[in-house]
């Protein structure tokens, strides 16, 4: 008998520049919601939030369908959640040589979906895993040894004349030169 196995998955996203009060204004729509729903509400939004957490979204779906296969159409929002960031601190000029405090606000959002384990694409992973370990142990069976190919001649003329193409008498004028030598 096949038993369907429920499996989480989670995504996150840190340090998002918008306050965490405006993301849970997108997130409570969508929180409980299967995928397919949660992207056409946010499709649809006007919120600026809701590209980031549409983006999480799609990121977790790939984690699930990746790390976990897990069926895509039986993916559900479990949880979502927002939590406050790190605050940046900015200051605002104000009348009389004033200056008043900006708090902008970054959030961090956490996703974790359930879904029903794809059996068929865990197997096939696996069968797939398995086939280059066996070329791997052929692989590491006693081979014959290769020559090694013979290491290059170096050459003492400077790399401008091997280049140039100038006579022997020339290239060895440059090495005296180079090397101090007068003859």
């Amino acid at each position: 008998m096949l038993t369907m196995e429920n499996t989480q998955t989670k995504a996150v996203l840190r340090g998002l520049r918008v306050a965490p009060r405006k993301v849970r204004l997108v997130i409570d729509q969508v929180r409980g919601k299967s995928v397919s729903d949660a992207r056409r509400i946010l499709d649809g939004s006007v919120k600026h939030a809701a590209l980031p957490v549409l983006k999480l979204i799609n990121s977790a779906v790939a984690n699930a369908k990746h790390n976990d296969f897990l069926k895509e159409e039986s993916l559900v929002i479990s949880t979502i959640t927002a939590d406050g960031g790190p605050t940046l601190h900015r200051w605002m000029p104000r009348a009389m040589g004033r200056a008043t405090p900006l708090r902008k606000r970054t959030s961090h959002i956490n996703v974790v979906l359930t879904g029903e384990v794809d059996e068929k694409a865990k197997a096939a992973r696996e069968k797939a895993a398995a086939a280059p370990k066996a070329e791997e142990q052929a692989a590491d069976a006693p081979a014959e040894e290769k020559p090694k190919a013979k290491a290059k001649a170096k050459t003492t003329e400077p790399k401008k004349m091997a280049k140039t193409g100038a006579s022997s008498a020339a290239k060895k004028a440059t090495v005296r030169r180079a090397s101090g030598r007068k003859k």
